[in-house]
């Protein structure tokens, strides 16, 4: 049950209408940056396992595309859940909720830049990486915005493979098909979002519990969240290693994915058996900030390695 009510719903439709105060700044946090760069790194990692090298043009034209359309989502997602965003604290300041751009013309925004990445990186790279750049953008739009997020607490669990998507649109991209490595790459940041994001939620379920937006921690309780990030965080850990055990990834990416699997493991069991006050918090955050590295780190060492074979093979 929403607990948006009328009165909330009818003063968000006064941002469609009204003059727009907004500067640059606010057209770039429309784009969600932070998860604009994880989307062109993932991408670039994904094009990068391609068994050959891409054109330079073609690549940068591509992450470029792949970076419009990552934006292109987030201004659709902004537009989509303003009502939802001023209700909490984190989000009341994007630049709809905070009555400095009107909803149409996000909603316009995001449009405008959806076309253009999905024709961009088609007529530049292929048609199957413009395909799943599209699918991409509705699914993060559509599925997840629209229909999961306010509908089920596995709305991270199911809507994370948009965000798990890139590495195979950057691999399409360059092949001009999809391989086992591609799908390892996703099946690793889809297994990644839920210990992740779900770290986050359990300090912010009030926020969600305001907007009504049904997150595991408002509708499962904490505990069995934190139940459910151990799980993941177990099933994480030999995923991340497979790039190395397959044969995709060398011996230094190997080491480092037991160790930072080993580190979400342990993370894991700390949330899961610290429950009560602030150290339950800290601990929560401090797993939520380990993720990120342990992910970011993953994927640096993978484009380091490959980079580093082209270079040696040039």
């Amino acid at each position: 049950m929403s607990l948006v009510s009328e009165s909330d719903l009818g003063q968000q439709s006064d941002f469609g209408s009204a003059a727009s105060d907004a500067s640059p700044s606010d057209y770039v946090a429309l784009l969600k940056p932070r998860v604009m760069s994880l989307s062109i790194f993932t991408a670039f990692a994904g094009m990068l396992m391609a068994p050959h090298p891409v054109h330079p043009m073609i690549g940068a034209i591509a992450l470029l595309a792949i970076a419009v359309g990552a934006g292109a989502s987030g201004a659709l997602n902004m537009w989509y859940d303003s009502d939802i965003d001023r209700l909490m604290a984190r989000t009341a300041n994007r630049p709809i909720p905070a009555g400095r751009m009107a909803r149409g013309e996000a909603l316009a925004f995001g449009l405008v830049l959806s076309a253009f990445a999905v024709l961009t990186l088609g007529l530049a790279a292929n048609w199957l990486a413009g395909g799943l750049l599209a699918f991409t953008i509705f699914y993060y739009v559509v599925v997840y915005t629209m229909w999961l997020k306010r509908s089920t607490p596995q709305n991270i669990v199911i809507g994370g493979a948009a965000g798990a998507l890139p590495p195979m649109v950057g691999y399409a991209a360059a092949a001009g098909s999809l391989d086992l490595s591609s799908l390892l790459l996703f099946t690793l940041i889809f297994v990644w979002t839920p210990p992740h994001f779900w770290s986050l939620a359990l300090v912010k379920a009030g926020d969600y519990g305001r907007a009504g937006v049904p997150m595991a921690p408002n509708v499962w309780g904490p505990d069995a969240t934190r139940l459910q990030i151990l799980l993941y965080s177990l099933l994480l850990a030999p995923i991340g290693a497979l790039p190395w055990i397959l044969g995709y990834a060398g011996p230094v990416y190997g080491a480092i994915a037991c160790l930072g699997g080993l580190g979400m493991i342990l993370g894991g069991w700390a949330v899961f058996s610290r429950r009560e006050g602030d150290l339950a918090r800290k601990t929560a955050m401090r797993n939520f900030g380990f993720s990120i590295l342990y992910l970011f780190t993953l994927f640096a060492v993978l484009v380091v390695e490959r980079l580093t074979t082209i270079w040696l093979g040039a």
